[in-house]
């Protein structure tokens, strides 16, 4: 069984339950999945992954995980006595085999029942497709190329990195391999550069920081919900200060792209939140206009943090982290370099949400190739209401 807790998910994935069970509890949405990896033919393996997410369906919220969730001290009582009667339906669930070799994974049902699947369907599909590709696969070579990222960490000690990488990882038992040797190399003190993971039941069993906000599929489904598309970014982000009231306050900025972004996110905007996670496009442009953008709405950009999440490396981290230093405060969210190292090729896929409440739902990403959507009318509506240009993804 890949899943035998239903808090091995990431963090978001609650803190935007919780605010769906109070702003939104009758919403209807769907999600669709897609591998983004060519070639690669998932019809083989699809019995296995419907049995482990008919498993997946049996899973209760255990007395501990419970205590855990109220201890955190965003999540409310109300939220955990919801999650103590909570369970997965699989029949919100399709899997279909495409004649390409590929398979069509839809979930449909109310948002509040069906927000939990993304996590642990695409943990669940990434470990059944390695397991069978690469079985007995000796992780001696994942375990030197993870000794040498943290060496070169440890060379740059301004770099602070979290584990982002629950969705794609190569199992369940690498993960936490990989987390327990990070543990143990850097500390989780408050000056570590190991600030936590995303995983909630990895950070309840290793007494690791959770971290986490909000994900698109919350501005996405704003998009229906909102009083108005043009103002669906803004209403989002107003529901979420309603809910959180200064907590979790990290804005995420790519839904339609940079400039949409930053043309509503405005001084009460810049004041209110206490940073911006980047999750498409180049960073060091977005990191600059950020900036930029703060100073010219009255906020020192010293006292705001920006989080970077997209495809990163060590590397990776250490060069944007030098280009920022003494301008902001800036953190990192490795997911497949850190959990998927270990000699094959990962799997690029995703799971998006794709409608809400019966209506087109998209995200407009500022890199090529990971907007979704399924109605390319909606697509091109929505470029024309945020003055989008007519190639914007």
């Amino acid at each position: 069984m890949i899943i035998s807790s239903l808090l091995d998910t990431d963090l978001y994935k609650f803190t935007m339950m919780q605010a769906v069970l109070h702003q939104f509890p009758g919403a209807q949405v769907e999600y669709k999945f897609k591998c983004r990896s060519a070639g690669v033919q998932l019809t083989p393996y699809l019995d296995e992954i419907r049995d482990e997410i008919v498993q997946l369906c049996q899973l209760r919220f255990r007395e501990d995980e419970l205590d855990y969730m109220r201890s955190l001290r965003f999540i409310s009582s109300d939220f955990v006595d919801f999650l103590a009667l909570f369970k997965l339906n699989d029949k919100y669930v399709t899997l279909t085999p495409l004649d390409n070799g590929e398979i069509d994974i839809r979930i449909r049902g109310p948002w509040l029942h069906t927000i939990l699947f993304e996590i642990p369907i695409l943990a669940i599909v990434s470990e059944v497709y390695t397991r069978n590709t690469s079985p007995g696969l000796d992780w001696s070579e994942g375990r030197q190329r993870l000794q040498d990222k943290l060496d070169l960490l440890q060379q740059h000690p301004g770099v602070k990195v979290a584990d982002y990488g629950t969705r794609r990882r190569f199992s369940g038992a690498w993960q936490r391999e990989v987390l327990e040797t990070m543990q143990a190399r850097l500390g989780t003190d408050s000056d570590s550069q190991f600030t936590g993971s995303s995983n909630v039941m990895y950070a309840k069993e290793l007494h690791l920081r959770p971290m986490g906000t909000m994900a698109h599929e919350y501005l996405q489904a704003c998009q229906a919900l909102g009083p108005r598309l043009r103002d669906s970014q803004k209403f989002a982000f107003e529901k979420w200060a309603q809910e959180y009231r200064g907590d979790l306050g990290i804005a995420l900025s790519d839904v339609y792209g940079m400039q949409a972004f930053l043309n509503d996110f405005d001084m009460y905007f810049c004041k209110l939140f206490d940073g911006v996670r980047h999750d498409s496009g180049d960073p060091f442009t977005w990191g600059e206009r950020m900036i930029a953008h703060y100073a010219a709405n009255r906020c020192d950009p010293l006292t705001k943090l920006l989080i970077f999440s997209d495809g990163l490396t060590i590397p990776r981290c250490i060069e944007i982290h030098d280009r920022f230093a003494g301008r902001c405060q800036t953190a990192f969210g490795v997911g497949t370099n850190l959990m998927n190292d270990l000699g094959p090729a990962p799997l690029q896929i995703v799971l998006k949400m794709v409608r809400c409440n019966d209506q087109p739902v998209a995200k407009i990403s500022d890199t090529p190739g990971k907007t979704m959507v399924e109605d390319e009318g909606y697509l091109t509506y929505l470029r024309q209401v945020f003055n989008l240009p007519a190639d914007a993804r």
